[in-house]
């Protein structure tokens, strides 16, 4: 049984996951490389590269090869920006791919999880690694927490979310529990949702007799229902909408020809996505509150991710 954290999370926090729909839908969705649109994709996705600190993880004996499909992992940072700083990682989740068992794995680390902070000499929240050193210490972090390698990241303005579901046109998904949140009221069955109404529809966790993983079963449904939407001609219409979005609110060690190339070899993985959970109990340490993993749920999630990512144990 999932131990849940007493504390209650902010709200921005508990969309966290759909976040990623932005890195799915671009790369993985399909949307394709038409000619008409090439150059502007290429413009924009060159805006959002930024290299990390080095090339290859030192968890890997050498780098991936995508003409060989071998299996990665990529970091999805949701970032709560803040004017003056870089603000904090409300969100930190490690995705795998594998494209020979076409499947996707997402872990979805509590920002309180309490870890060693790799190049800063403590131990703290996890999601304090971006405050203290941005990505780059954010990346070893998850590495030395998880034991395996972070190959990418994708970093991302959670204030994106609505934009980017509103870019695609909505989304209809099917609503298993008739509940009202924040002033709208859910109906069950399918249902369509704007941007807004898709962000509360992926909020709400305390009404659920299913806890957190009723809000994540929701949280699938709209990354699903976006994949769907944006891989959909009717979409196009929208592309202008969606490069803007994405231009203002990623940035990513990815580059253009790395996101072909995973967009040719990898895209089938989308259909099979599993999401793992960091099984933990909240305890206070010093008087602050900590999300504590054991060492034994650690090695647990490490020895499945490196099973994914075909890394000998």
């Amino acid at each position: 049984m999932e131990s849940r954290a007493k504390k209650k999370p902010k709200k921005k926090r508990t969309l966290l996951k759909t976040i990623i729909i932005i890195f799915i839908l671009l790369i993985l969705g399909g949307l394709g490389f038409a000619y008409y649109m090439y150059h502007s994709l290429a413009n924009t996705l060159d805006g959002t590269h930024q290299a990390l600190h080095r090339k290859v993880s030192e968890k890997r004996d050498e780098g991936v090869k995508f003409s060989e499909k071998d299996p990665i992992s990529i970091l999805l940072l949701g970032v709560d920006e803040r004017e003056g700083d870089r603000g904090r990682s409300d969100s930190m989740i490690l995705m795998t791919v594998n494209p020979e068992t076409k499947s996707m794995k997402m872990v979805s680390i509590p920002r309180d999880t309490r870890a060693e902070i790799i190049g800063h000499g403590t131990t703290d929240k996890i999601n304090h690694a971006y405050a203290y050193g941005g990505v780059n210490m954010a990346v070893d972090t998850v590495e030395n927490f998880l034991d395996v390698p972070v190959d990418y990241y994708v970093q991302v303005n959670m204030e994106s979310f609505k934009d980017i579901v509103d870019a695609v046109g909505g989304v209809t998904v099917n609503n298993s529990l008739d509940f009202t949140y924040d002033g709208v009221h859910f109906k069950k069955g399918q249902i369509s949702l704007d941007g807004e109404e898709a962000l509360k529809f992926s909020r709400m966790r305390y009404e659920d007799p299913r806890g957190d993983f009723g809000r994540q079963e929701r949280q699938r449904q709209i990354i699903q229902a976006v994949i769907k939407k944006g891989a959909s001609f009717n979409t196009l219409a929208n592309y202008g909408d969606i490069l803007d979005t994405i231009g203002k609110n990623i940035k990513t060690n990815l580059t253009f020809d790395n996101m072909k190339d995973i967009q040719s070899n990898y895209k089938e993985a989308r259909h099979s996505l599993e999401q793992l959970q960091v099984n933990g109990e909240g305890q206070k340490v010093d008087g602050v509150y900590y999300y504590v993993v054991s060492e034994a749920e650690r090695e647990k999630l490490s020895t499945e991710l490196k099973e994914h990512l075909n890394i000998k144990q």
